[in-house]
């Protein structure tokens, strides 16, 4: 095979994907932890969902564990999606246990792309769209390198009835919608760590913020001021799970 033919390969294959991605079901900022479960939860139930990363590789923070030691910890509550990911964990006291940071990633990743998940990497959100109702309808999506270059290029768009914010810190998402929409959201911004309260908070926090819009994972505690966790991931696991449920919903009601 030669170098165009390779190179036609790659570039026919990704464009037919993306172009099947346009319209999707529930489109998902950010392939961390959170946003990966997301996927890999609506996929399984059949669910056309989309991750747009804008790094090179997913996974988020977790690849790391704890200041580069390459554990991290779950508590009970989400074990239950460790095991059904099939990946190990040993306790380690009463209700806390210890998973291979690097497997964990993987494995989530591999999971949800072997459930039917599409992962764009190299893909920035840098809009939404907005419809005279104030909902969220799609993401507007340029090439990260774009803005890493400073480049002026227009950016494409992408359709979806539900949109998750999976972002992390920095809640990208809700802070274009707070700044571009006229929607009372407001991005308080993550608190010092504390992670028995944010482990708690994450989960109530994953909600529709507004029209279209969920928030999932760390970008959840950020846009309602609550404090940030560190290493343990059992929160951004069951927040992520929440997130499907949710957007579940709304594919299954029509919202759009």
């Amino acid at each position: 095979m030669d170098e165009v033919t390779i190179s036609r390969a790659i570039t026919e294959s990704y464009v037919k994907e993306l172009l099947d991605y346009m319209d999707v079901d529930v489109a998902i900022a950010g392939a961390g932890p959170s946003g990966l479960t997301a996927g890999y939860c609506l996929a399984k139930n059949k669910v056309k969902v989309a991750i747009f990363e804008r790094k090179l590789s997913v996974g988020g923070g977790m690849w790391g564990g704890g200041m580069m030691f390459n554990k991290i910890v779950v508590q009970a509550e989400a074990k239950g999606i460790l095991d059904e990911l099939g990946i190990s964990s040993r306790q380690y006291q009463k209700g806390y246990y210890v998973a291979d940071a690097v497997e964990t990633a993987a494995t989530l990743c591999s999971r949800a792309m072997k459930a039917g998940v599409k992962i764009f990497n190299l893909l920035s959100v840098e809009d939404v769209m907005i419809r005279e109702n104030g909902r969220i309808t799609g993401l507007v999506l340029n090439w990260s390198a774009v803005s890493l270059a400073n480049l002026h290029v227009d950016p494409l768009a992408i359709r979806a009835k539900a949109v998750i914010d999976a972002t992390g810190h920095d809640a990208d998402v809700c802070r274009v919608v707070a700044r571009k929409s006229g929607a009372k959201l407001e991005v308080l911004g993550e608190k010092s760590m504390w992670a028995e309260v944010g482990e708690m908070e994450i989960v109530e926090n994953t909600k529709e913020v507004c029209p279209g819009l969920l928030v999932a994972g760390m970008a959840a505690n950020a846009v309602h001021g609550s404090p940030r966790m560190g290493a343990i991931f059992g929160g951004m696991l069951l927040s992520g799970k929440k997130a499907a449920e949710l957007a579940m919903t709304m594919v299954m009601r029509g919202e759009a």
